[in-house]
């Protein structure tokens, strides 16, 4: 998966849009589809891209293939998931505290 391909899956499992994300973000509007055309990203930009979805800029290179919290206070929350939790369930739970954060502008 490229790193274009990652962040629009990230953006989808929080059900926003690359457009969104790139305001969010301050970028140009163009900005991901250039990725997608095969520009490099810079490191700054994948920082805060990785800051902004909560994941490793190892992740979003393809070097990781899962797309682990990096945040230790959800790794607290995510403990305390009930052990009976669907995935679904598990998930709903992430895409939220995602949206809490993205909210306060983390």
């Amino acid at each position: 998966m490229t790193v274009f391909e990652r962040i629009k899956t990230l953006a989808k499992r929080r059900s926003i849009t690359l457009k969104q994300v790139t305001s969010d973000l301050g970028f140009s509007e163009n900005y991901f589809y250039s990725l997608k055309a095969g520009k490099k990203p810079a490191a700054d930009k994948l920082v805060a891209i990785a800051d902004y979805f909560n994941v490793s800029v190892d992740y979003l290179l393809g070097r990781e293939d899962t797309a682990e919290v990096n945040d230790d206070h959800l790794k607290v929350v995510a403990a305390h998931i009930d052990d009976d939790a669907t995935e679904e369930e598990i998930n709903e739970i992430l895409n939220f505290i995602d949206f809490v954060q993205s909210k306060r502008g983390k």
